[in-house]
């Protein structure tokens, strides 16, 4: 069996446009289709070309009580993958968000941050550091010599 390929996820935002506007300048995304939804509301779909997110409103959304992560159905958070992290780092600090919980472990390192709409997006690369070149070097290298790779 082929495994399924995540396409989009739907989330309601107060304004489609400016989200879809900041995910654009944030991560290098576009806009791909903006028009009427369900329920007389108004979508936009901002992404790659294989995946996107859908943005929707409809009025004004109602913010929950609780936290998402604590409710059924609740979004926890979007993760993005980038290639600079460093660069998305500061274009989110110069948007003016907070950004929290940085974190390096394999396989990448990544940092959270939350928009107006207080939706969580982990931002997260794979590339790695220039500085650990050496470390995973040697640890192919070990790997290799524990496989019978290498001739002494």
């Amino acid at each position: 069996m082929t495994a399924g390929v995540l396409e989009h996820i739907n989330i309601t935002v107060s304004d489609p446009a400016k989200t879809a506007a900041r995910l654009c300048a944030l991560f290098g995304w576009k806009v791909r289709w903006s028009g009427s939804a369900i329920n007389g509301g108004h979508t936009v779909h901002v992404g790659g070309e294989n995946s996107y997110l859908a943005v929707y409103t409809k009025g004004s959304p109602t913010r929950p009580n609780e936290t998402s992560s604590a409710r059924l159905a609740g979004l926890n958070h979007v993760g993005v993958v980038v290639e600079d992290l460093g660069k998305v780092e500061k274009e989110v600090i110069k948007s003016g968000f907070e950004i929290y919980n940085f974190g390096e472990y394999e396989p990448g390192r990544r940092f959270y941050f939350r928009d107006p709409d207080d939706i969580e997006f982990e931002v997260v690369s794979y590339q790695l550091k220039p500085q650990s070149w050496k470390h995973e070097f040697f640890k192919r290298l070990g790997a290799m010599a524990e496989f019978g790779s290498l001739q002494k």
